[in-house]
């Protein structure tokens, strides 16, 4: 192939950028610099969904698909596509799974690009079976085992009459064997290297999924391996895993067995608050999947809460019932040209250490938190205070409870309530939720009253269906009551109403009531 110089008059450059073996965050550093860059994205089958998350949303995203024995696009036209839209251009991302030129097909791509004078550059990715194996528990090398190791694909057609592999170096001259692609060919494979020297009885791994909460593992010996997949009914995609070291996943086996692996739980909570949950869940070996059934804006009208805080100086207390609260009250503030200084002789009362801790983000302690987490808990440390004659500042969003508004001011305080933030039904989000709800999820998780109601009136006259035999977890006897006056079951309910509290309740229940979902 004839090389030509790069064309300088265009600016359009491509990232072959390897996306990894499944866990988004085997991303590189530079892979996710470039991928945030991006005005176009072409990705394929292996490549994690989530990872377009990270993608402009103004960039272009374009599937180009390539499973076994199915191209969406075949190579050719996948070729010519990242070279039209670098010569119009554009900054574009070629993601594909694991590392683009182990099997990957990537090399062949860049010499295209290449010969068409497109600009590029190569982003290595973590390779599949490295990955897939090391989430398994098995090192690909120990010295105690092996030191050498053979990448293969075992992508051959089982028709030819000669493989273009030599097996026998392949079965006696290599510790560990490390096969991609080859779960159409299992057969062929342990029955060349038996009949070439290795022995029957050499452990074996199929590690499908790898790195996700999907993975499944499969371990036996050349002589059974084969038959024990189709008894699983273990498809592609996969790696093979063949040596001595598949032994060591009986010690050091870590991934899918976490309290949480396998289970496909749902978090409804606002996009913006439902990272640590989902963290949470990821962390403890679930896949969670963000489906935020409500979403959080300003009121309408900030001019009642204006007013109130050009009153802060005859103010005595400040609740502050939730996250939000906090941070839609001090952005108000700042934006009326006052600061924290403006608090100065006002006692701040929070509902609890997640509130509190909001608080601290702009210099400042809660004065006052009770030990019940709630707004009941805020009322009797504040009645056990007095508040006859005191004016109580209460920022809130407009479908809160009106329990200290009204026992407040019963005692005695006066007490202004401004909206400080609404809660609205999440625009867009009802296809998503029933999308997932149909494909099956262990549990779905609400953190309010208020995501109850959004998620109810997404679902509809379906909620029931779609619901039913769903493991229903949530973050507190409030959020359990509302769900439970909708006529649902509530299966889990945090000790406390806080994240941790929740995803801990949730091992609970599912270590009670057995969570053997994969191999």
């Amino acid at each position: 192939m004839t090389m030509t110089p790069f064309k300088k008059n265009h600016k359009g450059i491509v990232y072959l950028v390897g996306a990894g073996p499944g866990d988004p965050g085997l991303l590189t550093v530079r892979g996710l610099q470039y991928l945030r860059r991006a005005e176009v994205v072409v990705y394929d089958y292996l490549a994690n969904p989530q990872l377009l998350n990270e993608a402009p949303a103004a960039a272009e995203r374009i599937y180009v698909g390539k499973t076994a024995g199915h191209h969406h696009l075949p190579q050719e036209q996948i070729n010519a596509l990242l070279v039209e839209k670098a010569l119009q251009g554009k900054v574009v991302v070629r993601l594909k799974g694991g590392d683009p030129c182990l099997f990957g097909r990537g090399g062949e791509e860049a010499c295209e690009l290449a010969e068409a004078g497109v600009r590029f550059e190569i982003v290595p990715g973590v390779t599949a079976g490295f990955g897939a194996a090391i989430y398994a528990g098995i090192p690909l090398t120990h010295r105690d085992y092996t030191t050498s190791l053979g990448l293969i694909t075992g992508h051959e057609d089982p028709t030819k009459k000669v493989s273009s592999l030599d097996w026998s170096k392949l079965a006696t001259g290599v510790g560990t064997l490390l096969f991609y692609m080859g779960m159409g060919n299992l057969a062929t494979i342990t029955r060349q290297l038996m009949e070439h020297g290795r022995p029957p009885t050499t452990p074996v791994a199929v590690v499908r999924w790898g790195t996700t909460p999907r993975q499944q593992t499969l371990v036996g010996t050349l002589a059974d391996i084969t038959d024990k997949v189709r008894q699983a009914r273990l498809g592609p995609p996969a790696i093979i895993v063949v040596g001595e070291v598949v032994e060591l996943r009986r010690q050091l086996r870590w991934f899918d067995n976490r309290p949480l692996f396998g289970r496909r739980i749902l978090v409804t909570r606002a996009a913006g608050q439902a990272g640590a949950l989902t963290d949470g869940l990821q962390a403890a070996g679930a896949e969670a999947i963000c489906c935020p059934t409500l979403e959080i804006v300003p009121p309408p009208d900030w001019q009642a809460l204006d007013d109130a805080l050009r009153q802060l100086p005859s103010t005595d207390v400040l609740v502050l019932t939730s996250v939000n609260a906090a941070h839609y009250f001090f952005d108000r503030l700042f934006a009326l040209g006052l600061d924290s200084r403006s608090l100065h002789g006002v006692s701040i009362a929070a509902v609890g250490p997640k509130t509190a801790a909001a608080l601290q983000q702009y210099g400042l302690r809660a004065d006052l938190l009770p030990d019940q987490q709630c707004a009941e808990g805020v009322l009797e440390l504040l009645l056990a205070r007095g508040v006859s004659g005191k004016r109580i500042l209460y920022p809130r969003s407009q479908l809160v409870r009106d329990l200290l508004l009204t026992k407040l001011s019963a005692a005695g305080a006066e007490v202004c309530a401004p909206e400080a933030y609404h809660t609205r039904m999440a625009v867009g989000a009802a296809t998503l939720l029933r999308e997932q709800l149909r494909l099956g999820v262990d549990a779905v998780t609400f953190a309010s009253s208020s995501a109850v109601e959004h998620c109810l009136q997404m679902l509809g006259e379906d909620a029931s269906h779609l619901l039913s035999g769903v493991t229903i977890a949530s973050l507190g006897p409030l959020t359990s009551a509302t769900l439970r006056s909708h006529g649902l079951q509530v299966a889990v309910e945090a000790a406390v109403p806080t994240v941790e509290a929740l995803i801990e309740a949730l091992q609970g229940y599912f270590a009670h009531t057995g969570a053997g979902l994969l191999i």
